[in-house]
């Protein structure tokens, strides 16, 4: 009953700061954090370029013809690119001063000599300027709403070889000039498509409501558009947790959103009360707050302490009960109540407590009802991609069993 694993996973969206409802769980990644996916980036742009299709070329050069044709690109040089924020737009992944390598297959005809070769080119100077709108879907996820893109090649050079390599050495300007023109109409249409049709076809994967165990869910749908500053990327999530069994009663958000005022490390976590209230909600609503102490389950002390209180009263209802196992049964009876200090977060919950004699045979009989008052603290950890809330008795208030009675 006091140590509950709540699980989510999280994804990256953005949230502006004029909001339908408070949310319940923040993240900040911060210009440090981005240093983390720049990596990640670049590996997605080269893989989507060098996916890029050339058309075939042909042409006639005086008394030359050439074809070229299966272009492929065979190494991207993306040392030089920067990922960080645009306020209030997104994200831009700049590339400055790369190189491209690639080759293609020409076919030659010179007078009567036809030719075939190989031609290995590199394009230099190569600058890639992207910047991603983000948005929130009409489910709450992240989309990608628009790109703008603007790519160029400063130069471009070719090596020939084969039969007649010095021959037409001179149509490498002719060649390499049709090609970086074309290499230049190929990149921004490639990364455009990459980023509206691959990455949002991704991101509609990603649900935003999901199961945490066999007793609640979690909706983490984005509130609102996204926001950007210089400086950071915010995301909001709604962190509402819910019953399964009865997934449209859910607890009425009235927290403060959570707040973050660093930007020093690369990302924060921040979670609002609502986030454990609604937690501990649909738990409740679940039925998962209770507790049957019974036969093995209940301790040599507790035992002895209960025959001892409720001695009297046995006798009074039947002398032969005395021998009989006794059972305590623990109920939270209404909603626990957190409260998130600067101190850490505290868990408020009251329990009926009830005492029950079992006679052989008979249905069980109450001995006493009795209302309990616990505090718990509550600890927070990130378990890799899971969140871990913990919660451990701090104090309780009943006055009988406050001699020996322990939750662990």
């Amino acid at each position: 009953m006091t140590s509950c694993l709540l699980s989510l996973l999280f994804l990256f969206p953005l949230v502006s700061t004029i909001k339908a409802q408070p949310a319940g769980c923040k993240i900040r990644i911060t210009d440090r954090g981005l240093d983390m996916l720049k990596f990640e980036t670049q590996k997605f742009v080269a893989e989507e370029l060098s996916n890029i299709s050339m058309p075939e070329m042909k042409g006639k050069e005086g008394r030359f013809q050439y074809t070229i044709t299966d272009v492929k690109i065979t190494e991207l040089n993306l040392a030089n690119a920067d990922l960080q924020f645009i306020p209030d737009v997104g994200l831009l992944f700049d590339v400055q001063n790369s190189s491209i390598s690639l080759t293609f297959n020409r076919r030659v005809l010179y007078w009567f000599f036809y030719d075939t070769g190989n031609i290995n080119a590199s394009a230099d100077g190569v600058d890639m300027n992207t910047a991603l709108t983000l948005i929130r879907d009409v489910e709450g996820r992240l989309k990608i709403n628009n790109i703008t893109c603007d790519a160029n090649i400063a130069k471009m050079k070719a090596k020939f070889s084969g039969t007649l390599g010095r021959v037409y050495d001179f149509l490498a300007s002719l060649l390499t000039t049709g090609m970086r023109f074309l290499l230049n109409q190929r990149i921004c249409p490639a990364l455009d498509h990459a980023a509206l049709v691959h990455v949002n076809q991704l991101l509609e994967t990603i649900p935003v409501r999901t199961e945490v165990d066999e007793f609640i869910g979690i909706d983490y749908a984005l509130i609102d558009d996204p926001v950007v500053t210089s400086r950071s990327l915010d995301m909001y999530f709604k962190g509402m947790f819910f019953d399964l069994a009865n997934p449209n009663e859910t607890l009425v958000n009235d927290a403060v959103d959570p707040v973050i005022k660093e930007y020093d490390r690369m990302v924060y976590l921040a979670l609002s009360e609502y986030f454990f209230d609604s937690g501990m909600f649909a738990y409740y609503k679940a039925g998962v707050f209770q507790m049957h102490i019974v036969n093995e389950k209940m301790s040599k002390d507790m035992e002895m302490l209960l025959r001892t209180t409720y001695f009297g009263a046995l006798m009074m209802l039947n002398p032969a009960w005395v021998e009989s196992p006794l059972s305590l049964r623990i109920a939270v009876n209404s909603n626990p109540k957190t409260t998130i200090k600067t101190s850490g977060a505290t868990v408020h919950m009251t329990a009926i407590v009830q005492v029950m004699v079992l006679p052989p045979g008979q249905p069980p009989v109450q001995l006493s009802s009795m209302t309990m008052e616990a505090k718990f603290n509550a600890k927070v950890s990130m378990k890799g991609k899971r969140l871990a809330v913990h919660a451990d008795l701090r104090s309780f208030n009943l006055p009988v069993l406050s001699v020996c009675l322990s939750v662990s």
